[in-house]
């Protein structure tokens, strides 16, 4: 899925979107990012608006 603007998603799109893409395709959030042409900081930022975090452990973001 090749999205233009990403980072202008309503933010619970956004972790839709990255959650799946984080259990289906991607390794990292590094990774993740680099897909998606966001910067990691930008990702976070976004879903911490809506008070999810990055889990490394299980590769996924989850509420706080």
């Amino acid at each position: 899925m090749e999205l233009e603007h990403p980072e202008q998603l309503n933010p619970f799109v956004l972790l839709g979107i990255v959650n799946e893409k984080l259990r289906l395709s991607c390794d990292s959030l590094e990774q993740l990012a680099d897909e998606m042409n966001m910067s990691r900081q930008n990702i976070e930022r976004q879903l911490h608006k809506i008070r999810f975090h990055y889990q490394p452990l299980n590769n996924q973001f989850i509420h706080d």
